[in-house]
């Protein structure tokens, strides 16, 4: 591992890290150095998370708009990094979509990384030494599945954001970062999927012949973090196997005439 990797001494929140993609994140993070304050809504999965990784817990639910100041002030003052890993993925197409889930996907996946991220600037602004935030998004901010409607807007707002915070939080040396990631099998993903063999086929299906693990897309999120991308700011990082392709798309071959 390159030093200028390496997260020692580094204070970093991640939400979301009480399983999946969030909890690999933290355990990669606790890996390379860094001490960590997580959250999830979870207490007794954020405890066994928290134990594991000598990490402080947050019990927080991202809707209520005040989660955000309780989960920056439990890092006393100092912190370096920021990811926001949680997020909601309801099912939703146009026609059946409802205000209230449309507002509960916003709150929590566009809404609440903006008021992290304005707490969290405000630390690292007080304490004159940068930072970097890294936003977990969705290649579904793209356009998305018409079962996807409001997830996709959400995340879609939510890269608009990472690149707008990018441009403002410049003059304070903070970075702010996001990843478009593809499909991941994840706890969250099983339990929306159906069929016993969803995970072997969905397999089967992709280009690359496996879907994204948390384990893959988390090195990068590190890698954001760390020193070694100290130039990077703004950018929002389609991570994935398929270019602009949605979910479902498969590998066709191609005869090519010679």
């Amino acid at each position: 591992m390159f030093d200028d990797q390496r997260l020692d001494g580094k204070v970093v929140i991640v939400t979301g890290a009480t399983q999946g993609l969030g909890a690999a994140i933290a355990r990669r993070a606790h890996a390379l150095g860094a001490s960590l304050v997580i959250t999830g809504r979870d207490e007794q999965r954020g405890a066994a998370v928290a134990g594991e990784l000598d990490a402080r817990f947050v019990a927080a639910d991202l809707e209520d708009p005040r989660a955000a100041e309780t989960i920056v002030g439990a890092c006393d003052g100092r912190l370096d990094g920021l990811v926001n890993a949680a997020g909601l993925s309801t099912r939703g197409t146009i026609d059946d979509t409802s205000v209230e889930l449309w507002d509960r996907l916003f709150a929590i996946n566009a809404r609440a990384p903006f008021l992290l991220t304005q707490q969290a600037a405000r630390v690292m602004r007080r304490n004159r030494g940068g930072g970097s935030i890294v936003n977990i998004i969705t290649m579904a901010s793209h356009g998305g599945e018409p079962m996807l409607t409001a997830y996709a807007a959400s995340k879609g707002a939510l890269a608009t954001f990472t690149r707008n915070a990018g441009y403002s939080l410049q003059p304070d040396r903070i970075r702010v970062n996001g990843l478009n990631i593809g499909w991941t099998a994840t706890e969250g993903e099983n339990t929306v999927q159906t069929g016993d063999n969803w995970l072997a086929e969905a397999d089967a299906s992709r280009p690359f012949g496996r879907l994204l693990r948390p384990d893959d897309i988390a090195p990068m999120v590190t890698y954001l973090l760390s020193d070694a991308a100290q130039m990077v700011t703004g950018s929002v990082i389609d991570f994935d196997q398929t270019v602009l392709g949605p979910y479902g798309a498969h590998v066709e071959t191609l005869e090519v005439a010679t």
